[in-house]
């Protein structure tokens, strides 16, 4: 069970999220209230061990700027949050060596996103970052071969059942294990991810799990 701590916005939560055994941590270059600036990117992921697989996440940006940003703030890779075509998606798979595209649920690009220049897609809710949770019978059929990544509303209390339900390759969550908006609890954090990685139908394999390896950077 692949599980990724989005919406990081200091070193010291990087580091918690990690410590915690986080997969991967996410950082927001769309506009959030949890937006962060690629320097200050930076200044964290050269602070990560580099098996961390680092995310940024971004909303109808161009392409090229995507990747001009995942190579400034240091991060290995970039999730597209928004609107973004099927081509958009290619230029920048051209450019970045992870990359994640993100639909609503329920939406009907989901079943041709096995067309896509990525074999990773998540699944949230309409209001991406609200924290509110959607009726998972809405993720629908995923196309084969596509690893499927579950976030919107998830917290310590849901996770298990959430992924005993939709049993998605992995999770994504943020505001549900926040003290408050850009703030992460360390007792959540731990709680979320001990608590997927338990309701996983397999045994959890570790960082091999990612489609990448990241330590031999």
């Amino acid at each position: 069970m692949f599980v990724k701590i989005c919406g990081i916005t200091s070193e010291d939560d990087a580091l918690l999220a990690v410590a915690m055994g986080a997969d991967a941590v996410g950082f927001m270059f769309a506009p959030s209230v949890r937006q962060i600036p690629a320097q200050q990117v930076y200044d964290i992921t050269r602070r990560l061990p580099p098996e961390v697989l680092t995310v940024g996440v971004f909303r109808d940006e161009h392409p090229k700027r995507v990747i001009e940003i995942v190579h400034r703030s240091g991060v290995k890779g970039a999730q597209l949050h928004g609107n973004e075509s099927k081509t958009a998606v290619a230029e920048v798979a051209k450019g970045v060596k992870f990359l994640v595209k993100a639909y609503v649920a329920g939406s009907p690009q989901i079943a041709e996103s096995g067309s896509l220049a990525t074999d990773t897609i998540l699944i949230d809710g309409s209001t991406p970052g609200s924290g509110h949770l959607f009726d998972w019978s809405l993720v629908g059929e995923i196309p084969e071969g596509m690893r499927m990544i579950l976030a919107g509303g998830l917290t310590p209390e849901n996770i298990a059942d959430a992924v005993q339900t939709v049993n998605p390759w992995g999770v994504d969550v943020s505001t549900g294990v926040e003290q408050s908006p850009g703030k992460k609890d360390p007792l959540k954090v731990k709680r979320f991810i001990e608590r997927a990685r338990a309701a996983a139908p397999v045994p959890y394999l570790g960082p091999e799990e990612i489609p990448y390896d990241w330590s031999d950077e």
